[in-house]
């Protein structure tokens, strides 16, 4: 009998093949490139890489007027010799704003950013085997990235969140109402897996149901990278995770599906598109001046954490993060809160 292909090993194949036809649109030099990162890198890395690096190229090819009669296959490994910081400035102003299939597209500063490193990855691959003798994306400054206000939801909101979820129907009729009973406790699961472990939403779509290990209260994760973690629960998030399971007996799933935590209403693996709308469907009855996305569900976890515990690399450890810094970044406005109380903390003088 064949052995059911698990969630993550299909997402890195569908990857796999969709970089293989990318590739066909890259000049054929860039094959060395990825296969070098291969070992490395994870799928979803490679096809975002991918398809930031054929930007460049259609850039070359449309704006610069020494490519402007070439076709990508042309290319070939000494082009990239043959451009000079100026031209790596052109192309960091052509992507905040460009046209691409009669569609205007814009970058932010953390859109730019990521382009540019992979363009910078990608002329070190070639500039390190001695193939190119310049690296100009050097020369050019990397685009600066301001700190964002972190969005979360304060404890009366998470709490209104919940309770709207599971009482919300009494304000429904007709068709509206069915389809919310049907999938009550599904949504009041998922947020409350995503509030109670800070979880993304590709890891809580990526859950299968025997990733659940009732026993000692945690689920197993795949990271971001491909690497596996158990994130522990409480007695809320048990309790919600128990009342799904009890509806999701009750439903046939389409084959290949049969092992998926949470379903959508097609009995297939319910999609990170699926939960953020629902997400947001929800979320807008409790609050009008907050954007609440699975992402913010995660930093509201992130900042009940931090504020329980104080301990910045335990967040770090529970929320994925590879660097602390990344999650010190996220919780110093909270740092700055403590340091204040620390001002008034030590009396010099009894009054």
């Amino acid at each position: 009998m064949d052995k059911q292909i698990s969630y993550h090993e299909q997402v890195n194949i569908e990857n796999v093949l969709r970089l293989r036809e990318v590739l066909k649109t890259l000049p054929p030099f860039a094959k060395d490139y990825f296969r070098a990162i291969e070992p490395t890198t994870s799928t979803r890395t490679r096809i975002s890489y991918a398809y930031d690096i054929r930007i460049f190229f259609q850039f070359l090819l449309s704006e610069n007027p020494v490519f402007k009669n070439k076709s990508v296959t042309e290319l070939t490994v000494d082009v990239l010799d043959q451009l000079q910081a100026v031209d790596i400035e052109e192309y960091q102003e052509y992507l905040k704003v460009y046209q691409s299939d009669d569609k205007t597209l814009t970058n932010g500063e953390r859109g730019l950013k990521r382009k540019m490193s992979a363009l910078r990855s990608f002329y070190a691959y070639y500039f390190k085997r001695e193939m190119i003798k310049t690296n100009p994306t050097l020369l050019v400054d990397m685009p600066k990235l301001h700190d964002k206000t972190i969005v979360r939801l304060d404890a009366d909101e998470t709490a209104e969140l919940l309770d709207y979820i599971e009482h919300c129907g009494d304000q429904l009729t007709g068709q509206k109402k069915l389809y919310y009973e049907k999938t009550k406790l599904r949504d009041l699961a998922i947020v409350t897996l995503l509030l109670g472990t800070g979880i993304r939403v590709s890891e809580c779509v990526g859950l299968d149901v025997n990733d659940i290990d009732f026993k000692n209260g945690g689920i197993r994760v795949v990271r971001k990278g491909g690497s596996e973690m158990m994130v522990y629960f409480g007695d809320e998030v048990e309790e919600a995770l128990f009342n799904y399971l009890e509806v999701r007996e009750s439903i046939t799933p389409v084959a290949g599906h049969e092992n998926a935590l949470f379903y959508s209403t097609q009995r297939k693996r319910i999609g990170v598109q699926a939960v953020e709308n629902m997400v947001k469907k929800y979320a807008r009855e409790i609050t009008t001046t907050k954007k609440i996305t699975p992402h913010k569900l995660r930093s509201t976890y992130g900042t009940s954490l931090y504020k329980e515990t104080g301990d910045i690399y335990l967040v770090a450890d529970v929320l994925g993060h590879k660097d602390v810094n990344t999650t010190r970044k996220h919780y110093a406005a909270m740092d700055e809160e403590r340091r204040r109380k620390a001002a008034s903390a030590v009396r010099l003088r009894e009054s």
